[in-house]
């Protein structure tokens, strides 16, 4: 399917149910040992208000930010979401640092290894992923390749005026939701992700 057809097609109503069932999906939250901020240059204040109001909710101990620079930038996204979560009032010193990730598996790549030397892969039990709502699960199916012994957890955020289960009427909404939607299958049979959450 040509990049074209992929932002001009519509989905069909079994599509928009399955995408609704089992992609664009939260679970519930408990007191995790890890927040896990996957970088972004959409919404920062509003990932970095997210994140604040979860570590006033007791909801982490440490959280670890990835992203790398970005066209455009001279800062990378883990400098500018860091700085954001701080002013937001997260402590500098509870925030881990990843700065060369340039897509979602490098996020859980390099980060292992950071997590690794401050916490202990194997003194982490459980993990809260924060990201874009249209990436959705692919965010929880990437940590859950490299690291399947841990307990995941999932929170998205968005700006978008239309609400989640009504994401097809809004063009750019759909349009990233089904560009991320398209990478699932592809993406499991190279073993970039695994299933999540597991049947």
């Amino acid at each position: 399917m040509s990049a074209m057809d992929r932002n001009s097609r519509l989905p069909t109503a079994d599509e928009i149910a399955e995408i609704n069932r089992t992609h664009l999906i939260d679970t519930p939250l408990r007191p995790a040992d890890l927040l896990f901020l996957f970088g972004t240059r959409e919404d920062v204040a509003l990932r970095a208000d997210t994140a604040a109001r979860l570590w006033r909710e007791g909801l982490f101990r440490r959280a670890i930010v990835s992203g790398g620079v970005t066209p455009g930038s001279e800062q990378s996204e883990c400098t500018i979401i860091k700085a954001a979560m701080v002013a937001a009032g997260i402590p500098a010193d509870r925030i881990l640092e990843e700065h060369r990730a340039m897509n979602t598996g490098e996020n859980v790549i390099f980060s292992l290894p950071i997590i690794d030397a401050a916490l202990g892969l194997k003194n982490t039990c459980s993990v809260i992923c924060l990201g874009n709502t249209w990436t959705a699960r692919r965010y929880p199916m990437t940590l859950h390749r490299h690291w399947p012994e841990v307990e995941k957890m999932l929170l998205t955020v968005d700006s978008f005026a239309t609400s989640r289960a009504l994401w097809h009427t809004d063009a750019e909404f759909c349009r990233r939701v089904l560009h991320e939607w398209d990478k699932i299958e592809p993406y499991k049979a190279k073993g970039f992700i695994a299933e999540w959450p597991e049947a």
